[in-house]
């Protein structure tokens, strides 16, 4: 098949998005297909056979410097223009105006694919590239409802929560359109199930792929693992990643025993983050990390003896399966996908509850024999279950059906 598989923002070694396009694009061109990705900055890394078409917009949230104005000289259309107006009005555009630019460009190509793949984006520009005639499949990995009702509930001020609402506005858009998507994708039963409460879509329209992980990259380590090391990877500097949690219980336990906390983030200067660690006193034993690639991630899981993930909400969380995968033991929050994807093979306790957290993180520590337990029990969960090369055949098998339905409504 030929595939044009579009991403809004793909960071590569941070957050989803940038990891999904990576993996199953390579997964799908080892398959014989053709693959072609469109995205936004920031953009993927790509494996050899793959190809990269960017589709630029304004960059207006770069992380050296984020909400910037561009100069008169940047604009190009009255899409650059939306996208500034929406930003100065504190919503955030990237999923519509990404989807303007690239239905400007499939509709012009329309011909040279048999099937539209979009990850997460649901803009407007997706029923453009449908009424050209274009098979259409979109991944949700989870409803971005679920941030929203996050952070409002810890929204401060009444102007904090108006200028989330603003902020969430996309949703409304999301939601529309999603409905309209006859072929939708998701990462857990926990996803499917949150899609179809929040975007009314029809169930029917639903099927459920999980992540995969490239187990040969994240594996055990060689190495002794760093006694009392805890590695948290939160792509976000978000209430939704429950880092306060995780925070508040690595001040309990540097009280009885030696720990060190590295935090997988791009934490806000001078933010909610930083201000809780240096409040707690634990500045001396908390280290954050941002930028690295998989390799280097790798190496800091596999380096851990505990891994945790305190999310209040994920719909699959890959950075569990990445922890997994190296032979961690893990400690997760009872939340969201993460029952579901860690099974027996790891501690669970209720999200936002420090003190089990705490309590939980200690038990490992005192038991190293239940670590390596947990670790190879982890290992082997993901051998079974999470690999990109099933990810990419279940979701070719996808696309023929998407494909199918598109041939059915032209034949009628």
């Amino acid at each position: 098949m030929r595939i044009a598989l579009l991403s809004y923002r793909s960071k590569p070694h941070c957050g989803g998005q940038g990891v999904y396009v990576r993996y199953l694009s390579r997964e799908l061109a080892a398959l014989g297909h053709d693959v072609e990705v469109f995205s936004g900055q920031p953009y993927p890394e790509l494996d050899p056979g793959v190809t990269l078409t960017k589709v630029p917009s304004l960059d207006l949230y770069r992380d050296d410097d984020p909400f910037r104005t561009p100069r008169p000289g940047e604009f190009r259309d009255l899409v650059d223009v939306l996208e500034v107006a929406t930003m100065w009005t504190a919503g955030f555009p990237e999923p519509l105006t990404f989807s303007l630019r690239a239905a400007k460009l499939l509709r012009a190509r329309a011909d040279e694919f048999d099937v539209v793949h979009d990850n997460q984006c649901l803009g407007y520009g997706l029923l453009r590239i449908a009424g050209a005639g274009l098979p259409l499949v979109a991944t949700i990995h989870h409803p971005i409802t679920r941030d929203r009702e996050l952070d409002l509930a810890q929204a401060g001020t009444w102007r904090r929560k108006l200028t989330l609402r603003r902020w969430y506005g996309f949703l409304r858009m999301q939601a529309r359109v999603a409905r309209r998507i006859r072929t939708l994708l998701t990462v857990s039963e926990s996803s499917a199930e949150d899609i179809r409460a929040a975007f009314d879509v029809d169930p029917g329209s639903l099927h459920t792929i999980p992540l995969g992980v490239d187990t040969e990259l994240f594996a055990p380590p060689a190495e002794a693992r760093v006694p009392g090391r805890i590695v948290c990877v939160a792509s976000a500097d978000a209430p939704l990643k429950g880092v306060s949690t995780l925070l508040g219980a690595v001040a309990k336990l540097r009280t009885e025993r030696t720990v060190e906390l590295v935090l997988v983030s791009k934490l806000a200067e001078g933010g909610v983050t930083e201000r809780l660690i240096e409040e707690l006193g634990i500045d001396d034993i908390v280290r954050t990390v941002s930028g690295i690639d998989d390799i280097e991630l790798a190496a800091l899981l596999g380096s851990a003896e505990i891994a945790a993930v305190p999310s209040l909400y994920e719909g699959f969380s890959l950075p569990a399966v990445e922890a997994m995968a190296c032979g961690t033991s893990l400690v997760a929050s009872r939340a969201g996908a993460i029952p579901e994807v860690v099974g027996d093979a790891g501690v669970l306790v209720p999200p936002g509850d420090g003190e089990q957290l705490a309590a939980a993180l200690a038990a490992l520590f005192d038991d190293p024999a239940d670590r390596v337990r947990l670790g190879a029990a982890a290992r082997q969960r993901v051998l079974d279950r999470y690999s990109w090369a099933a990810v990419a055949a279940q979701t070719a098998r996808v696309y023929d059906v998407a494909i199918a339905a598109q041939t059915g409504r032209a034949n009628n």
